[in-house]
């Protein structure tokens, strides 16, 4: 009598699915590190920005013995309105500058477009009783961290004169 014997080659369905499982775990592992990373590096951007325009704050001080004068909390960056740093304060960036010199040809914009914009404001001495007129002694310079850098949490922070950010 002859023996059957089976030719075994190929995967079975089972072996199969548990291969595609594992696929699947290793990219949505992948994909979530991926975005956490990317708001580390959103954050960090965000606190050279604020390191930066607070540098370009201190010049203005050297120069004009206060901080630029705004009637309000004002929204940074925005082209049309402060989108540069000069001897005039915050001005439109669109056109010839207003004076010289400039201390920041491009205030920045927070890096993730439905993200808080940094918002300034000119402060008294006490970084809390808003300043109109100049001279302005002080100002604050509010921004928010997605997942948190640099020693800084997530969530909202001020930043304020001598306190530059690190």
């Amino acid at each position: 009598m002859k023996s059957l014997t089976l030719n075994k080659k190929g995967f079975t369905l089972i072996e199969l699915l548990v291969v595609l499982l594992i696929i699947g775990l290793l990219a949505t592992i992948s994909v979530v590190a991926l975005g956490t990373a990317r708001a580390k590096g959103r954050d960090t951007r965000r606190l050279t920005d604020v390191k930066g325009i607070q540098n370009a704050l201190e010049l203005y001080f050297l120069d004009s013995n206060a901080y630029p004068v705004v009637a309000s909390a004002t929204v940074l960056g925005v082209p049309a309105s402060t989108g540069r740093l000069d001897n005039g304060g915050f001005v439109a960036s669109t056109g010839n500058p207003t004076g010289s010199p400039v201390y920041m040809v491009k205030v920045p914009t927070n890096p993730t477009p439905n993200g808080a914009s940094y918002t300034y404001t000119s402060t008294a001495a006490d970084n809390v009783t808003a300043c109109t007129s100049s001279p302005c002694a002080s100002y604050t310079l509010t921004f928010n961290l997605e997942s948190g850098a640099g020693g800084y949490t997530s969530g909202a922070h001020t930043a304020t004169p001598p306190d530059v950010v690190q």
